[in-house]
């Protein structure tokens, strides 16, 4: 093999540059622009506030340099498929892939790509019957650019991930100098949240986080994948903690610790107080970027998890194809995409993301799990190891744990259908080694 093209048939196309900001990309979506009130309600002070965003940043990094060493170990297309298929048996990597098809990649996709067109309605003064068409017509440009090869894809996520790192500059700019002398007061004590707990606003931090996997389903086209992926995760996690401490330190230091736990939309109060409706509608463009950027890279990661799954036999063979010239998974994009079309024009998108929302960091906290399993059955040579093994691979792991069960206990409901729609992946997995059977071909 060449050392632009891996033994699965990617070319490896990404630079670390390109890398990192396939990170940035996938985490900083819409949730950091609009929902950080969630958090302040759960928190007693603007100081507890910013340690509960830069304390789950800490404690994604640690997943994030235990993704690097998995990465580093399998330096394949992928990603969690591939580690839960390997440690726990083709079971556990169908069902990822199933929830990931269903809900958690396409819901996903859909809901950001919603909030993307009800913001470019927004910043467009477009007419709001435009919002649907506008939803579809992202999901399709997103997939019709990424057909053409991952570095075309690349330099378009490039400009998106650029541009959203932008609005974050702006938003701070603005949301410090508007503050001036009141910014000390914004890690102060909020009297009408005394006794409120700092836990609770675990779930909401962590999942603006969610995301840091993506690259993993990438490193097939990770140029020196071994030495670029664990150095593309280390960096991005620290540009993306660094944006959200300064984010919510401006949101404070303009509206302050109760202002901010009542606002639905902190970004477009803090533009609108400083440059009028202009800076509203600068801040709508923005996030739409930012979502728009996000579903980009959803849409790729899954696209790869899929081809991979059609080529171990688990999803159907035509979907493994890759295009001879561009070597893309242009058929399992085409049905990832198509799906989240379809999500998206249904409406259900929203409850399909509220049953398996947690489902994603149970799958990452699973997948850091096979850590365990790898350092015990793959005593090669790996050019990097998480530090401090086993103990921040198992606080993760714990963490995570704790994070799902809270949600299970908060939300049953929802919690309860999101595992009901991975455990229908059961059956549907062993009527599929059934067919291939009858098929007169292995059973995987």
């Amino acid at each position: 093999m060449s050392a632009n093209k891996g033994n699965d048939g990617y070319r490896r196309s990404l630079g670390p540059w390109d890398a990192a900001l396939v990170v940035v990309g996938g985490i900083i979506g819409g949730g950091i622009f609009l929902n950080p009130g969630i958090a302040a309600q759960r928190t007693g002070s603007g100081l507890a506030l910013l340690l509960a965003w830069i304390g789950a940043g800490v404690l994604t990094l640690v997943g994030a340099l235990c993704y690097a060493e998995l990465g580093a170990r399998r330096p394949q297309a992928g990603g969690t498929y591939v580690y839960l298929r390997e440690a726990f048996g083709p079971l556990a990597g169908f069902l990822f892939g199933w929830t990931m098809l269903l809900v958690i990649y396409s819901g996903s996709t859909a809901a950001v790509a919603t909030i993307f067109a009800s913001y470019a309605v927004a910043a467009f003064g477009l007419p709001a019957g435009t919002a649907l068409p506008l939803t579809v017509g992202a999901l399709v440009f997103v997939a019709l650019v990424n057909l053409f090869g991952l570095r075309l894809g690349a330099q378009v996520q490039n400009l998106f991930a650029l541009l959203k790192l932008l609005a974050v500059a702006v938003l701070v700019a603005c949301g410090l100098y508007l503050a001036g002398a009141h910014a000390p007061a914004a890690l102060a004590a909020d009297p009408m949240r005394t006794g409120v707990g700092f836990m609770g606003a675990a779930l909401p931090v962590l999942f603006a986080y969610s995301g840091f996997t993506y690259l993993n389903n990438l490193a097939g086209e990770v140029q020196a994948p071994q030495r670029n992926l664990p150095r593309a995760l280390f960096a991005g996690m620290l540009l993306v903690i660094a944006a959200y401490a300064l984010v919510n330190l401006a949101y404070l230091a303009v509206l302050g610790h109760a202002g901010l736990a009542a606002s639905t939309a902190p970004a477009a109060q803090v533009m609108d107080r400083v440059l009028g409706p202009v800076g509203a509608r600068l801040i709508a463009l923005g996030i739409a970027i930012s979502t728009l950027g996000f579903c980009n890279i959803t849409l790729v990661a899954g696209a790869r998890v899929l081809q991979v799954m059609g080529a171990d036999g688990l999803f159907f063979r035509f979907v493994a194809k890759l295009h001879p010239r561009h070597g893309t998974p242009n058929v399992a994009l085409a049905a990832l995409s198509g799906w989240a079309i379809v999500l998206a024009l249904s409406g259900s998108y929203g409850a399909l993301l509220d049953y398996a929302t947690f489902g994603d960091w149970l799958a990452c906290a699973v997948g850091v799990a096979t850590l365990f399993w790898y350092r015990r059955h793959d005593r090669g040579e790996v050019p990097f190891r998480v530090p401090g093994y086993p103990l921040l691979p198992l606080l993760f792991v714990l963490a995570i744990g704790a994070v799902v069960v809270a949600t299970m206990r908060d939300s049953p409901r929802n919690a309860g259908i999101g595992v009901l729609i991975m455990l229908a992946g059961v059956p549907v997995y062993y009527a599929w080694r059934r067919r291939r059977a009858v098929g007169g071909r292995p059973a995987p």
